[in-house]
């Protein structure tokens, strides 16, 4: 059998059966302090693909950086084939500060592929794509709600590639959403090099979620035995078809106010069932709000406090009312399954 060769990483050389964390440079702190981005390369044993796995581009959402601790203490890394390079955080100065952006106030999810003379997240991204991304056949970016937002578990991908649309099937969340290549963001840069590229959705910026995490670290290795990265399990649950959702929307607060939702994540709603009310403070004034069509609950405003506009429930349309019940059941009772597969 042909060896297996080393995995280079600029200066880094990792063996076969090894890992590594490696330190790329980035700008200084003003204070003078060193700043990096932490890379950790597991290289398999055996030959396979090179997947990248990130979270974080946004500092604030921190559950996808508790999904990849998890998998980085995966027993199940022990078999891998390929290369696995993996970013819990992708973009350490909005972490520090538990924010969004970066200190230049610029959204790194909006600055790919970057240039390195550009602002300070236009370096940062041009870091990561030519180091990570450039390296790797496929990746998987993981994120969460914003601005006090909570998802249900979702993969969003470009519906036209079949590639990305296997692979989310294969990931296992209860939907999937179609979203466009938003210019500047990591998926439209990663895609624009005609390689595979999925955003998991899931959680609340700032918070852990249990729930989330596990299905988060559940899809990274579905797509990893997908991929042949991993070998199968001897008892892998059977992956229920995703709602794949055509089209998806806010619904948004009619007038300013205090909002009490009554709908929660993962529900199913019909055409003018209530979602909510909005009531004034003073009590002068209140509106109910209603769905505008039949669908499944994706996201919320957990915020009670609204401005008229603001966006509360995010419907996804949905075709077949009974086949995305029994598919929410399914996913409803792997929850509950103490054996998730993760560590054989």
């Amino acid at each position: 059998m042909k060896k297996t060769p080393s995995f280079s990483f600029g200066k880094h050389k990792v063996n076969p059966g090894e890992r590594a964390t490696v330190e790329l440079p980035m700008a200084k702190l003003y204070t003078h302090n060193e700043m990096t981005l932490p890379v950790q390369i597991v290289h398999g044993k055996r030959p396979g693909p090179v997947m990248f796995v990130c979270a974080a581009v946004h500092g604030d959402e921190i559950n996808g950086v508790e999904v990849i601790r998890r998998l980085m203490n995966s027993r199940s890394l022990r078999y891998l084939r390929g290369t696995l390079l993996a970013v819990p955080v992708a973009n350490p100065f909005g972490f520090i500060q538990r924010a969004r952006y970066l200190p230049d106030r610029r959204d790194l999810n909006r600055s790919f592929p970057g240039t390195k003379k550009g602002s300070l997240a236009g370096r940062l991204a041009h870091l990561f794509m030519s180091e990570i991304v450039n390296r790797s056949d496929f990746g998987i970016d993981l994120h969460t709600g914003s601005n006090y937002r909570c998802n249900l578990p979702q993969v969003r991908i470009d519906m036209e590639d079949e590639k990305t649309l296997e692979l989310a099937k294969v990931f296992g969340t209860p939907v999937v959403v179609p979203s466009e290549l938003r210019e500047g963001s990591l998926r439209e840069a990663v895609a624009s090099q005609g390689k595979p590229v999925l955003v998991f959705e899931g959680g609340e910026a700032l918070y852990f979620n249990e729930t989330v995490i596990r299905v988060g670290l559940r899809g990274l290795l579905n797509v990893m035995r997908h991929a042949g990265m991993l070998p199968s399990t001897r008892k892998a649950p059977r992956i229920h078809e995703p709602i794949i959702t055509e089209r998806t929307s806010w619904v948004r607060a009619p007038m300013s106010g205090i909002f009490s939702r009554q709908v929660k994540l993962g529900e199913m709603v019909r055409k003018g069932e209530a979602l909510g009310v909005l009531r004034d403070p003073l009590g002068d004034d209140t509106e109910n709000v209603c769905a505008p069509f039949g669908g499944l609950v994706i996201g919320q405003l957990n915020l009670p406090l609204v401005h008229e506009g603001d966006a509360l429930i995010h419907l996804a349309h949905v075709q077949d009312r009974e086949e995305a019940e029994e598919t929410l059941d399914e996913y409803a009772s792997k929850l509950t399954d103490e054996d998730f597969g993760l560590e054989r």
